[in-house]
């Protein structure tokens, strides 16, 4: 199957699915089919921070063209804070689109998780992953989502993360594995690999991993749409 992924938002995280897919689809004896196009980081964000949901879809909407017509077999968000307007993604989309979030659901469900802890973007955790968690219940950070938001997207933006930011992000997830009974923390940030480069004393999920497997057994035959 070929792959088509919208990339740019942002680039470290593309750049991560790029590395992290083609690894996998060679553990799988495959070859990887796959087109990359770059979205608008700066679009995106003003668009979710507004809550601009069918303007970003429309953006989506005109690079899923672009990857229609290179052939792609299946479009990709790659970003969970960018699944914010998934529904109406979908329905403008020419391709199939392939969710980051039902995936990560159903693998705490068949782990046998109940609930999890959300790091990301200010609205990727106060709407609990925008409602698409339907079997794990989800919680947020105690505190300011808006300025935890903004520590995120600081990374996002540059594709760097510094010390100060690791262990301030390090202590949301403990606070919530702690107080608020997460038994797992959920990268749900693309970038937040940045931040979790190193153990973090509790369990962690990225969940760009869980996305990328989906992709892989796509790309090999293994899934289907």
């Amino acid at each position: 199957m070929h792959l088509g992924l919208i990339g740019g938002i942002g680039v470290a995280a593309s750049l991560v699915y790029y590395q992290r897919l083609a690894a996998r689809v060679t553990e799988r004896g495959g070859t990887l089919r796959m087109t990359l196009v770059h979205a608008d980081i700066q679009e995106l964000i003003a668009n979710n921070l507004a809550w601009n949901t069918q303007a970003q879809a429309e953006s989506y909407a005109r690079h899923i063209e672009t990857l229609r017509a290179a052939g792609c077999d299946c479009a990709v968000i790659t970003s969970i804070g960018g699944h914010f307007c998934f529904p109406e993604t979908e329905a403008l989309s020419s391709l199939p689109l392939v969710s980051a979030i039902a995936p990560l659901d159903q693998h705490f469900a068949r782990q046998g998780l109940k609930r999890v802890g959300l790091l990301g973007t200010a609205n990727v955790m106060r709407t609990r992953l925008f409602g698409q968690m339907k079997q794990t219940e989800a919680v947020a950070p105690d505190g300011d989502l808006d300025a935890i938001g903004k520590l995120y997207q600081d990374i996002a933006v540059t594709g760097f993360c510094t010390g100060d930011q690791r262990a301030a992000f390090f202590e949301l997830g403990r606070r919530m594995v702690e107080d608020q009974g997460a038994e797992a923390v959920i990268l749900a940030g693309t970038d937040l690999n940045l931040a979790f480069d190193r153990d973090a004393g509790y369990p962690v999920v990225d969940a760009l991993d869980i996305h990328v497997d989906l992709l892989a057994d796509l790309a090999t035959g293994r899934a289907s749409l």
